[in-house]
């Protein structure tokens, strides 16, 4: 055998060693959190919106055309899904207490709310760190004091805050940013910090499989002009400042996106953008959706959510199939070919991600046995002015969506798709129907162990409640 023949041998034997060293190496996960940022609020739903950068994402993959939040506010949301569980079995139900809202207008004691995960939960960091996986979080954590002790290698501005403690741009004089106000120029954006840290990230570990969690507060309040962006609204009829911080975010996304280029990660990273819920209509409209943050029409818990994953996602797919972001939890084990956790309650979104297998439809559940109270009255577009949620449930199956409120025991039933506005309530029409799927969430709140507050509060006053009501009428 010659020299060059010799070597022919070794490159078609080295040729099958790489594809299968590829073949076995484990996808790279970069999960981008927005905050309160809206269905609505995106370049491809909305072109008053400037998104190019989450537009390319949403052509370069797939569109979860009824992609939900498993709940309508931040803390309980991000609970869900990175515990991969309902909120009744960790008992993270909203942001602070459960008791919001004036006293004499609240009907019911509501269950008493736990502020963060309780230690025992195996997050999604922890199972991927424990899989191999180099971890980072950037942003907002807001369910836990230290992202360290759940699973996170490295921690860039995360702890128990649900707001961007000192605002947007340095210096900081509190917070978590605080440090990192002596490390860079005055007026620095804190987005632009995560972004950077992010990449130098990549740089460090490319070589390793990698759980990048990059939150950064970004759209929640309070809402800061981006002054370079501001001036791209003020004609269009949006918040000035809101819409500018929408396009800072997507300025972000598409560094992010480049950095994955430049370093050639792009082919072997799962891309997912959502949001934690759905935005605030007093900023920005959800119509047709109806409602928003903090309430369980559609407007508060619908978002954007979009995938991307080379090879494996099609180009500019979309998914009609009702879907959640616990589902998270239990595709990223998939992903990354780590055995499930027990004790999840979403399912694997690979069969829609990738075809590769028969999908069987999901019911979907929503439980808040707490109160929230309204932003603007009746601009809230809620049930009643004074709450954007009372105590109750909802869920939705194929079209049909149910609400149930546990102060008064009504039922509403809609129509999703002839009513995405959930503005016809066919309980009545569909008697039959309305009680299939309330005996449904019965039976799921028994099997979770779901609580339904009951004991009646002594402050409440039918009289004062109706008397505010009856304000926002005039």
């Amino acid at each position: 055998m010659t020299r060059r023949n010799s070597l022919s041998f070794f490159v078609l034997f080295l040729i099958p060693v790489l594809a299968v060293a590829q073949v076995g190496k484990k996808s790279n996960i970069l999960y981008i959190n927005a905050d309160d940022l809206g269905l609505m609020d995106v370049g491809y739903n909305s072109l008053n919106f400037r998104t190019p950068n989450i537009d390319r994402l949403a052509g370069e993959g797939m569109i979860f055309e009824n992609g939900y939040a498993p709940a309508a506010n931040c803390a309980p949301s991000r609970a869900c899904v990175h515990s991969g569980q309902w909120g009744a079995r960790h008992g993270v139900f909203t942001v602070g207490s459960s008791e919001r809202g004036k006293a004499q207008f609240r009907k019911l004691i509501p269950t008493k709310n736990r502020l963060h995960l309780p230690p025992e939960i195996y997050t999604m960091a922890e199972a991927l760190k424990d899989g191999g996986y180099r971890t980072i979080h950037l942003g907002k954590y807001h369910i836990g004091e230290d992202p360290l002790k759940d699973g996170f290698d490295v921690n860039v501005g995360g702890d128990a805050s649900g707001g961007p403690a000192g605002r947007y741009f340095s210096p900081w004089k509190k917070g978590s940013m605080k440090s990192w106000s002596d490390k860079v120029p005055p007026k620095t954006h804190r987005i632009d910090i995560y972004v950077v840290e992010a990449i130098r990230f990549m740089e460090v570990h490319k070589n390793e499989p990698m759980f990048i969690h990059f939150s950064p507060y970004m759209v929640h309040s309070p809402h800061q002009a981006v002054p370079e962006y501001e001036g791209n609204y003020k004609s269009t009829g949006l918040n000035t400042k809101y819409a500018s911080m929408v396009e800072k975010l997507d300025e972000a996304v598409g560094k992010l996106l480049e950095a994955l280029e430049q370093k050639r990660l792009a082919k072997n990273t799962l891309v997912v953008f959502c949001s934690d819920n759905g935005g605030i209509v007093a900023v920005h409209s959800q119509k047709p959706l109806r409602g928003g943050k903090g309430s369980y029409y559609e407007g508060g818990v619908r978002e954007p959510m979009l995938m991307r994953w080379p090879g494996k996602i099609i180009l500019g797919s979309r998914c009609d199939e009702v879907v959640n972001s616990l589902d998270f939890y239990p595709t990223f084990m998939e992903v990354a070919g780590i055995e499930k956790p027990q004790g999840l309650d979403g399912v694997s979104l690979l069969p829609l991600m990738t075809g590769s297998s028969d999908w069987k439809p999901v019911p979907q559940f929503w439980h808040f046995p707490v109160y929230l109270q309204a932003y603007k009255g009746e601009l809230d577009d809620a049930r009643d002015p004074l709450f954007r949620t009372r105590p109750g449930s909802a869920m939705r199956v194929g079209k049909w969506k149910l609400h149930e409120y546990f102060e008064d025991g009504a039922l509403e039933l809609y129509d999703l798709e002839q009513d995405a506005g959930e503005r016809m309530d066919l309980s009545k029409t569909h008697p039959e129907k309305t009680a299939e799927l309330h005996q449904m969430m019965n039976e799921w709140r028994r099997r979770i162990n779901a609580p339904v507050p009951s004991e009646s509060n002594s402050k409440y006053s039918a009289v004062a409640e109706e008397a505010a009501i009856q304000k926002f009428a005039k």
